[in-house]
């Protein structure tokens, strides 16, 4: 059971994962992860680099088989189900790479993310997540490939939202974009979807800043849960430092430790992410 720092009430819980381990066919990555997302929510998992955060992110999302354990889908059992399964019941899932088509336009990005609804309802959709990612309306037209990286998570975030998942997991979003792009995703654009009642599932680099937007935070090392806290509370730790890196909370392994910090910038630097 993770060290919890306070249990406020949260909203009914829309995404259960408890005790789940699962890996890629060798020795399991994660051994016993549990977290919960709630309706409208931003929940963040940070953790050393090996912890099993995008490796978490993928068993929810059916692309690794889940050893034992359960992951719940608005009460309903989901684990090692079928990717276009777990779409129909409402999850979204946008990687950290590859996570739009290329040679296709925006459009048909879009298109291609709303392929189970009819038909006659696929631009009524697009023109709603355009109203909720506004920077879509004017790449429409444009193919992805001459997209620059932040508007090409734009479009995976949009692709994602065309089947209006109930919730929506993110791997990496900031992942290779610059500061200011990074700030207007995490603050304006994924704080909007909660707003909007999505739950929001995030793994990220920039931890500070996922933290700093986030409701509740998750700390994971050697593969399992470790801390489950308020966000604001987990970034009022003195300790936060050695939370970040596994330490200080009876973890039994770290797979691998984070590079260091730059000179000058300290663990505030590493936890908030170079870019």
């Amino acid at each position: 059971m993770p060290t919890s720092v306070s249990e406020p009430s949260r909203p009914s819980v829309v995404l259960a994962i408890e005790k789940v381990v699962a890996g890629y066919g060798g020795p399991p990555i994660i051994r016993g992860v549990s977290t919960h997302v709630g309706v409208g929510e931003i929940v963040t998992v940070v953790g050393p680099n090996g912890a099993g955060k995008s490796t978490m992110l993928k068993a929810v999302a059916g692309l690794l088989s889940v050893d034992s354990g359960s992951i719940e889908l608005e009460g309903r059992q989901i684990a090692n189900g079928r990717t276009h399964h777990l779409a129909r019941r409402g999850l979204g899932y946008v990687p950290q790479n590859n996570d739009v088509f290329d040679p296709l336009t925006v459009i048909e990005n879009l298109e291609m993310g709303g392929y189970m609804l009819p038909r006659r309802q696929i631009k009524a959709r697009i023109d709603e997540v355009v109203d909720v990612l506004p920077a879509l309306g004017g790449l429409l037209k444009r193919r992805a490939v001459k997209l620059s990286g932040g508007e090409r998570k734009m479009v995976a975030i949009g692709r994602a939202l065309m089947n209006k998942p109930r919730v929506l997991l993110l791997d990496e979003p900031t992942s290779g974009l610059a500061a200011d792009l990074s700030r207007q995703l995490l603050t304006n654009d994924i704080c909007g979807l909660a707003a909007a009642g999505t739950a929001v599932l995030l793994v990220e680099q920039k931890a500070l800043a996922a933290l700093e937007i986030s409701h509740w935070g998750y700390v994971l090392a050697g593969g399992t849960t470790v801390i489950s806290s308020a966000a604001p509370e987990l970034l009022a730790r003195d300790d936060l430092a050695e939370v970040f890196l596994g330490r200080g909370a009876a973890v039994p392994h770290i797979a691998e430790e984070p590079e260091a910090a730059p000179a000058g910038r300290g663990m505030r630097g590493l936890l908030r992410g170079r870019r």
